[in-house]
C-alpha cells in the first residue's frame, strides 16, 4: 500500500497465481473464460463445479494470503466492476451501467 511499486507486484504474483490455478486446475472445473481486474475476477463456469475451482484456487496460494470466494449470477444477472451483465433467452449478453443501492448514512 505504501510503495508505488506494490499494485505492481501484487499484480505481477496475481498473474503467476492465476497461470498457476487454472493450469493445474481439474478438467472437469476450468474455466472457459477467466478475467481479472484488481480484486474482481469474472469467469464461466459450469454450475456444479464453482465449489470445486473456488477450493482447488484457495489452494494454489500455500500462503494462505489469498482467499477466493465466489458470487453467483441471480436471475440471469451478475454484476461485475460498474455494468451489470444479463444473459439474455438467445445466449447473448446485454450490459448495462451497474450502481450500487446507496449505503444509509444515518445508522
Amino acid at each position: 500500500m505504501g510503495s508505488p511499486v506494490s499494485p505492481i507486484v501484487a499484480n505481477l504474483f496475481m498473474e503467476w497465481l492465476e497461470q498457476e490455478a487454472i493450469t493445474t486446475a481439474p478438467l472437469d472445473c476450468k474455466p472457459k473464460l477467466w478475467r481479472r481486474y484488481v480484486d474482481d475476477i469474472l469467469e464461466i463456469i459450469n454450475k456444479d463445479s464453482t465449489q470445486k475451482l473456488t477450493d482447488h484456487l484457495n489452494t494454489t496460494d500455500q500462503s494462505g494470503n489469498i482467499k477466493f470466494t465466489y458470487e453467483e449470477e441471480k436471475e440471469g444477472q451478475i454484476p461485475f466492476l460498474d455494468t451489470l451483465l444479463i444473459r439474455k433467452q438467445d445466449g447473448t449478453v446485454k450490459l448495462l451501467v451497474y450502481r450500487k443501492k446507496p449505503t444509509p448514512t444515518n445508522i
